[in-house]
């Protein structure tokens, strides 16, 4: 052989041990790569556990802080609000009811006629009106007198089949879902505004009174008579429906539960006990919190970079708000600490709220071999291209620590409740089992399958077999429009009449 000849085999060889130690290095590059991203995975999995047990500790917590919230203002992290609607929709009620609903940039005008146990709702219509920007910064005045034009359209074009009975005002329930310090049924001064609004002449007025002013002003005779928040018209439509149902919850963007409290059990309520025996809670549960909460290094970051450190926790860990966000931090670290998505970190990845829950919805729900959702997501989000099915795959397990435990820890607190209520355990009513309905509304609830099938499946572990099969979550649908439209005519100033 010659030189020329031995020069090249030991050239070729020499390449091929280079290039050979290169992809070695690769894959041992990649592969300690992967170990690092399953140990963040590992780690989140094991901090966001919720063994029955714990679940068990969660809501036992939450019963104490219902306690301590119904025996002082100021008590307990839970408010407690006394709602002051203490007769809920039985079905039995007639005539024509309106509803107007301000909780964002938009608000409803919703009117129902109502046709009593036989005809029930017989009508309904509604409209819905965009708020003009400079209106949400503006005057008190401004604002109302906008919303009382609007809703005086609305009634100028009653047509057939809504009908008022001769002699009687237009009545109408208000929901306004920001913070409010209730006086009575159909009164409350406003706290503080929030999702934008910023009036600082109506802070500390009640906004009933505001509303009727504007709607004197524009000669529209129309009685406020029930002021409510979404929670408590999703309880108010539920109950319309079925007579069974004792608690309501909100999973959306935020989170809420009321439930049907005995007056005698509420020690801060010091006004006359009502006919009824009954008082509806709003309890404000988004800000329960407790130590045996799963809190993760995330969630603590995501508290303190909030507009709100250190309140809202329990909604910042099970609400429609927060998930998506949880998961984008998660794979955030993954990024920085395990190179998941190659040597440069996205950019967009560092954007806090741009991946949203219902696009980890999407990609938890991804069915497809080749989990293609998950990949246009990644892509269209976050700028994130060539993912491998290896990393689509881990992304979903991700989705499933952070859902499941949101769903679990939501579970708990209403377990908590129905503890509290005493309908933890098989009630009979003349030999019958009584059923206890939660009604759920919200976004959260209606559209990520997987967060409500965890949810029902927890609530049967906690219940048992016996008892989960007297207590049923039902979906309970637009509750801050109709509702509030039922709970007028339950607290209409023509009820005693009628009942004459």
């Amino acid at each position: 052989m010659g030189k020329v000849a031995v020069v090249a085999t030991v050239v070729v060889a020499a390449t091929a041990v280079a290039v050979a130690t290169v992809v070695v290095r690769r894959r041992m590059r990649s592969g300690g790569r992967w170990s690092k991203a399953e140990a963040v995975v590992r780690e989140l999995e094991e901090r966001c556990s919720t063994p029955a047990g714990k679940l068990r500790q969660v809501a036992d917590a939450m019963t104490v802080e219902m306690h301590a919230g119904l025996a002082s203002e100021g008590g307990s992290k839970l408010k407690m609000l006394i709602s002051y609607v203490d007769n809920l929709p039985t079905g039995d009620e007639k005539g024509l009811f309106y509803a107007l609903d301000l909780g964002g940039t938009n608000f409803r005008v919703i009117r129902v006629q109502l046709g009593g146990k036989e005809a029930r709702v017989a009508k309904q219509e509604f409209d819905e009106v965009s708020v003009p920007p400079h209106l949400m910064t503006g005057s008190s005045h401004e604002l109302f007198d906008f919303i009382a034009a609007e809703l005086a359209k609305f009634v100028a074009n009653e047509g057939e089949g809504f009908h008022l009975s001769d002699g009687r005002q237009r009545e109408l329930g208000f929901t306004f879902s920001f913070p409010v310090r209730q006086t009575s049924i159909s009164s409350g001064t406003l706290i503080k505004w929030t999702k934008g609004f910023s009036i600082e002449d109506a802070v500390g007025e009640d906004v009933v009174a505001e509303l009727a002013e504007a709607m004197e002003r524009q000669g529209l005779d129309m009685r406020v008579s029930a002021l409510v928040n979404d929670t408590i018209g999703t309880l108010a439509g539920g109950r319309y429906v079925n007579k069974d149902v004792v608690v309501a919850v909100i999973l959306g963007t935020g989170t809420n539960a009321a439930y049907v409290e005995r007056a005698h059990a509420i020690p801060k309520w010091h006004g006359l006990l009502p006919k009824s025996g009954e008082m509806v809670i709003n309890m404000e549960w988004g800000n329960f919190r407790s130590s045996h909460l799963p809190l993760t290094e995330y969630d603590q970051a995501m508290d303190a970079e909030s507009l709100n450190p250190g309140e809202q926790i329990f909604e910042k860990l099970i609400s429609g708000m927060y998930l998506g966000e949880i998961v984008r931090r998660v794979l955030l670290r993954m990024a920085e600490e395990a190179a998941f998505f190659g040597d440069t970190v996205p950019p967009k990845l560092r954007i806090p709220f741009i991946l949203r829950t219902p696009d980890m919805s999407a990609m938890h729900h991804d069915s497809s071999p080749d989990l293609k959702v998950v990949g246009n997501k990644l892509r269209d989000i976050l700028g994130i291209t060539n993912t491998s099915l290896k990393t689509r795959k881990m992304i979903i397990k991700i989705c499933d620590i952070v859902a499941a435990r949101g769903a679990r820890l939501a579970a708990a607190g209403i377990y908590g409740v129905l503890k509290k209520m005493g309908r933890d355990t098989i009630i009979r009513d003349g030999g019958e089992k009584q059923r206890t309905v939660v009604a759920v509304d919200g976004g959260l609830y209606e559209h990520y399958t997987f967060f409500t099938e965890c949810l029902k499946s927890t609530m049967a572990e906690l219940l048992g077999e016996d008892v989960s099969e007297t207590v049923a979550l039902e979906h309970s649908n637009d509750g801050s429009g109709i509702g509030a439209a039922l709970l007028s005519a339950s607290h209409s100033q023509y009820v005693e009449v009628d009942e004459s």
